[in-house]
């Protein structure tokens, strides 16, 4: 693996930790999104960001500055992605939206440049073709709060070039991932193959009126030891990536409860922009959530 130059694609809530993540181990990146303003917002995100990782990994002011060193950014594709090795897609989970940026993309970008999507649940197999490249491309799945939770789960498709999945497998580890090379494709991979279910059955719970979110929230915490209960992690994760999942579930099933939470999370969240964490409101209220009060499971 000879990767020095890595354009990250979308800014929101796991790309700007994925592009924080690989220049704070030493890779020049490339920060891309649709406009400037949005890149700008970025910026400020990154300056949070640093206070996190001087409280938890006691980072030092030297290994910060020379991550935003590290760090550049750009609007244009073809400029951002002029000299990639590894292009990290982390645009929204839609496969409509996906699917657009890899068409643009296989334009632009040399022929040298492996793709990798960051994609919660969609398998590379859907992208492949639009990328223009196939044996070029397999999936890099990071979990929320990178720098903490660092997996990496690496999954390719039929014919992606066993080197090139060897090669994401030494980037993981490079940018201090534990990495997790799965053998065939899984829709959620591993993590959100357990992960999913769990949120899907509180939503469920939810919608259909059997307990509020924080009664659910209390349950699984106190009966699993768990930090965190699912709307809590829905929080974290942001309600537009499990909007956009359930999305995908409901029109693929036409099962009545998914339209009934698409309904339920667009009126109560989405068009109220209350979007989890990274809005300051969701199903809870940030920085100060009631789930972190002392009191909340007593």
């Amino acid at each position: 693996m000879n990767y020095k130059n890595i354009t990250v694609a979308g800014s929101g809530v796991l790309g700007y930790q994925i592009a924080f993540q690989t220049a704070f181990h030493g890779f020049h990146v490339t920060v891309y999104d649709i406009n400037d303003a949005v890149l700008e917002k970025a910026k400020e995100k990154f300056k949070s960001l640093s206070e996190a990782y001087k409280k938890d990994l006691m980072a030092t002011k030297e290994q910060l500055d020379k991550t935003f060193q590290n760090l550049s950014y750009n609007s244009d594709l073809a400029v951002a992605v002029a000299n990639a090795d590894l292009v990290i897609e982390a645009v929204p989970e839609n496969p409509k939206i996906k699917i657009d940026f890899y068409n643009k993309l296989a334009k632009v970008a040399p022929e040298k440049t492996v793709f990798a999507t960051n994609s919660s649940t969609l398998l590379p197999s859907e992208f492949a073709e639009a990328t223009g490249r196939p044996s070029k491309f397999l999936a890099l799945h990071f979990a929320n709060t990178i720098w903490i939770h660092n997996t990496a789960e690496i999954m390719g498709h039929a014919t992606t070039d066993p080197k090139v999945f060897k090669d994401v497998v030494s980037f993981a580890k490079a940018i201090g991932m534990l990495a997790l090379p799965l053998h065939k494709e899984q829709p959620g991979y591993i993590l959100n193959s357990l992960l999913v279910p769990l949120l899907s059955a509180a939503t469920n719970l939810l919608v259909n009126e059997v307990a509020d979110p924080e009664t659910i929230d209390k349950t699984w915490m106190k009966a699993t030891g768990a930090p965190l209960g699912p709307f809590a992690i829905l929080d974290v994760v942001g309600i537009t990536t499990a909007y956009n999942i359930n999305i995908i579930a409901e029109e693929k099933n036409q099962d009545e409860l998914k339209i009934k939470t698409v309904k339920y999370l667009k009126e109560n969240f989405i068009d109220k922009n209350k979007l989890g964490v990274a809005t300051g409101e969701g199903f809870y209220k940030y920085p100060n959530p009631a789930y972190k009060d002392p009191d909340f499971l007593k």
